[in-house]
């Protein structure tokens, strides 16, 4: 279950970096995954920071320490203006009793919605920049795994006032829940 949850977040981070055009699009290629299209980066670091930064995640998903998954999008002052979040629920007492042919159809119903949310998203800025987050429920142990030496502290700004928040498409069914929805700043935030 946790092999499919990561290798799906890999392409809605990518079918998400496609639709808010931060990249020409000649920078991706159309593709099939759970029989439905979406958009597979070209560019080898573009595609490796994506492959990696999530197949990273893969035991701390295993583990259920992984709460949400987010895809910031940044101003030139560094402020986020945009963020994707999936929210992971993940009971780990069904072990490998899930079938995955279910599990796949729930997720693909994500990848049909998400070029739907587009009127949904805001302009970004000719200079933004994006990164992916992972919020977790408890810092893993770093003695007792080499995998969390490889996360570091985020010094990502925050919103000053709670943001807004828009649902894009949510799912529950065991042992995987998953919501999907985009966080703006608040009205009342602050201009810098």
């Amino acid at each position: 279950m946790a092999r499919i949850l990561v290798e799906f977040l890999e392409v809605a981070i990518t079918s998400i970096v496609f639709l808010k055009g931060v990249y020409p699009p000649g920078a991706f290629e159309r593709r099939r995954y759970m029989n439905v299209v979406v958009h597979k980066a070209r560019h080898p670091q573009l595609r490796e920071y994506i492959h990696f930064a999530v197949s990273g995640l893969l035991p701390f998903v295993q583990k259920g320490l992984v709460e949400r998954v987010a895809i910031i999008f940044f101003n030139n002052e560094n402020i986020p203006v945009e963020r994707f979040i999936f929210k992971l629920t993940v009971n780990l007492s069904y072990g490998s009793r899930v079938e995955e042919a279910d599990l796949e159809f729930s997720l693909r119903s994500f990848l049909i919605k998400l070029p739907l949310s587009e009127p949904l998203t805001k302009v970004l800025p000719h200079d933004c920049r994006w990164e992916i987050t992972a919020y977790f429920r408890s810092l893993p142990h770093t003695t007792a795994s080499k995998d969390a030496e490889l996360w570091i502290p985020t010094d990502t700004k925050q919103w000053q006032q709670p943001p807004v928040i828009t649902p894009i498409k949510s799912m529950s069914s065991e042992p995987l829940g998953v919501q999907l929805y985009l966080e703006h700043p608040s009205l009342a935030e602050p201009k810098p």
